[in-house]
């Protein structure tokens, strides 16, 4: 279960715990369940966050039990918790029994045991929120779902899917590229692939265009270098690289299988959205067959699953592809 949907949940629990692995995913779900128990105006007089190395166990209970100044609730953030929590056991036990009625805790902590007396207080006076990362074919909809509740803006179709596919599957980072879209869209109410493509995307499919425009005209010393220059540049390449690469060699089979179906360049430009360098994408068109490119796009689905399962970096896993891809 997800911490996202807070209305679900118990309302004015004097405890809530969010567990998590994933940081950037807990601080999200702090920050939604954060605007559900105090206003931001007042926030300076009724907020204490803080860090769990940074404070001690007598001055969080003080903070809990002093009483709110202009408003009916204190609300007391202590962030990865799990250390705090395993020193100070048997006070907060003591506090679960008779937590403040003016006070509410929020713990945040990597992992949750439901086998503790604590985890067995805690599900008869608060809410844990255990936090995890979506699915991958979960992410769009998570993603449409953030610009419409933040922003009242939707996606256009394809448009979502598009966003994973070039920023990677970290809902943090997702939400964070949904922000610059919002702002990019201005008053638009709808974010088109338009807009992933400009503002997102724009540069790590030009950047994946020129490594396999390299290759496909014999320069594998550039084309290599390109991509280092990728990593080097971009600390977010090594979450983006495939994507970006697969984006590019969907379009080119796209277009190759439309080629041979006798359109034209200009219907195929419009059809698989290539607005700049045409000559140099129908070049790569023409060069590469349809085996080869369902090949490439077979490895880079291999690629992908090796990363993200620790078997290997992505610079050098890339690396590596490219000097197939020039040798093949």
């Amino acid at each position: 279960m997800s911490g996202s949907d807070i209305k679900s949940k118990k309302r004015n629990c004097p405890i809530y715990v969010i567990a998590g692995k994933e940081r950037s995913l807990v601080d999200i779900e702090y920050r939604e369940l954060l605007d559900k128990l105090v206003e931001p105006a007042q926030r300076m007089v009724s907020l204490f966050d803080a860090d769990a190395d940074t404070v001690t166990i007598s001055q969080v209970l003080d903070e809990l039990r002093t009483l709110p100044f202009l408003t009916d609730r204190r609300v007391v953030v202590i962030r990865g918790a799990d250390d705090f929590i395993s020193a100070n056991r048997q006070l907060l036990e003591r506090y679960f029994e008779s937590p403040s009625p003016s006070g509410v805790l929020v713990l945040t902590v990597s992992s949750w045991s439901a086998q503790t007396k604590l985890a067995k207080l805690l599900s008869k006076v608060g809410e844990l929120i255990p936090v995890e990362q979506p699915k991958p074919w979960q992410l769009p909809q998570r993603v449409r779902q953030y610009a419409k509740e933040a922003y009242g803006k939707e996606f256009e179709k394809g448009a979502a899917e598009l966003l994973v596919e070039l920023a990677g599957d970290e809902l943090g980072r997702l939400y964070s590229e949904v922000d610059k879209l919002a702002t990019f869209a201005d008053k638009e109410k709808v974010i088109t692939a338009n807009h992933v493509e400009l503002l997102i995307g724009h540069n790590r499919l030009f950047n994946a265009f020129a490594v396999i425009d390299a290759i496909t005209s014999g320069e594998i010393s550039k084309a290599v270098e390109r991509l280092r220059s990728m990593f080097a540049e971009d600390r977010s390449t090594e979450y983006t690289v495939v994507g970006a690469f697969a984006f590019h060699f969907r379009r080119l089979f796209n277009a190759k299988v439309l080629l041979q179906k006798g359109l034209s360049s200009d219907q195929i430009a419009n059809k698989v959205r290539v607005w700049s360098n045409r000559d140099d994408f129908f070049a790569q068109v023409r060069k590469l067959s349809l085996r080869q490119i369902g090949q490439y796009l077979q490895k880079l689905a291999e690629i992908d699953h090796a990363i993200k399962t620790g078997q290997s970096k992505a610079q050098v896993a890339m690396e590596q592809l490219v000097l197939g891809l020039a040798t093949k």
